[in-house]
């Protein structure tokens, strides 16, 4: 109850603050909106010059990756960890998160948050409508239900991926990190793993599991019969791969030893 208690109370603080800046709030949305209307162009571009991409329509992409932006908007408003070792490590912020009575990722977490981002999980259902009644999918009473499970698991196995990241900086001090490249990569999750070759699938489903993020679970819903394990694996996927990376954030918080001067 401690912790469900404080989550409301840095909510509310940031509701506060955010709302103190409502030109700003809105440029931010509109912005985000904008980079993914510019990723689904992309989408339109490339079905420009073919009718099917490894076996796959347009419209069952283009529902990938509707789907792909709502773990995604979570992900982005309760991760946004991306510049952990700059400002926590290099800069010492570290020290004053460490003398509070809360776990230090959860902390970071609540500074952290930009609920403005689930605008982005808005924008994925809307794609995901166009494009389900593009293709003439059935809607079966507990698809929602596991919808929303899906979504939590590949939102987890996204900040999975980026925590475990995040604790490298407790072992290098380095300001230049690899979470720009990583973001990068995780651009891969939003299209079928079967355009890649047998290397990049597997790291995409059991080391990055960027996969379990878009086309896994968005494949259940498309019918996909091939990939119903890896699609009811989603959740669990992302259970068990956000349970190691908090594992290595504990033992990176053990190894932290202050800034110094």
């Amino acid at each position: 109850m401690f912790y469900v208690s404080m989550f409301f109370q840095y909510m509310g603080q940031y509701m506060k603050t955010r709302l103190q800046y409502r030109a700003d709030l809105v440029v931010e949305i509109l912005s985000d909106l904008l980079n993914q209307a510019v990723n689904l162009v992309f989408i339109l571009v490339v079905f420009g010059h073919t009718q099917l991409l490894a076996g796959w329509s347009k419209d069952e992409i283009i529902f990938i990756y509707g789907f792909f932006l709502v773990p995604y908007a979570i992900f982005s408003s309760f991760f946004n960890i991306w510049d952990f070792n700059d400002r926590y490590i290099v800069k010492g912020e570290m020290d004053r998160i460490l003398t509070r009575p809360i776990h230090s990722l959860f902390q970071i977490i609540l500074e952290r948050i930009e609920l403005e981002s689930l605008f982005g999980a808005v924008t994925g259902l809307i794609v995901i409508f166009y494009a389900g009644s593009s293709i003439g999918l059935e809607i079966a009473w507990y698809d929602p239900i596991l919808f929303i499970v899906f979504a939590i698991g590949g939102a987890l196995a996204y900040g999975a991926i980026f925590i475990a990241i995040a604790s490298i900086g407790f072992w290098s001090d380095a300001k230049n990190s690899i979470m720009p490249m990583m973001y990068n990569i995780g651009n891969y999750g939003r299209y079928p793993v079967d355009i890649y070759n047998k290397v990049i699938r597997f790291v995409l489903t059991w080391i990055l599991p960027f996969a379990f993020v878009g086309v896994y679970p968005a494949a259940y819903f498309l019918g996909k019969k091939e990939w119903y394990a890896f699609s009811f694996a989603t959740p669990i996927i992302g259970l068990i791969f956000f349970m190691i990376a908090v594992v290595i954030w504990n033992q990176g918080v053990k190894r932290y030893r202050g800034a110094g001067n």
